[in-house]
């Protein structure tokens, strides 16, 4: 097994690569943005609404990574640490530095800086 990394900065460089096509990061950016709608609706209907937030978020994302990237998703194996990393690429998006901070680990991938 290869070895895990430490920190989620050790992790976020690995994420960004896996998510390397701006239609990935989309669709992702469009199942993070169902979260809030998600609870709003839950707080003032129903709780159940909770129940739709992994299959919209992670709906959207695994479609990117099973059938854009061909790559198993980081939430398999990094949990906790893909979430956070979803949320940084959300507000990376949101800022329009997304596609700046993909080309910069691409390039860290590249040179052969990446754990994995």
């Amino acid at each position: 097994m290869a070895e895990r990394f430490r920190s989620f900065s050790d992790f976020w460089p690995f994420y960004v690569c896996e998510h390397g096509t701006p239609l990935t990061r989309t669709l992702h950016f469009v199942g993070t943005s169902t979260i809030i709608p998600l609870v709003v609706l839950a707080w003032y209907f129903s709780p159940w609404f909770l129940l739709a937030i992994p299959f919209s978020a992670y709906g959207f994302a695994w479609i990117a990574h099973f059938f854009v990237e061909h790559n198993r998703p980081a939430t398999f194996t990094y949990p906790v640490w893909s979430l956070m990393g979803d949320f940084k690429m959300f507000a990376y998006m949101c800022i329009g530095r997304m596609g700046e901070e993909a080309e910069r680990c691409q390039h860290l991938r590249h040179m052969g800086l990446l754990n994995r």
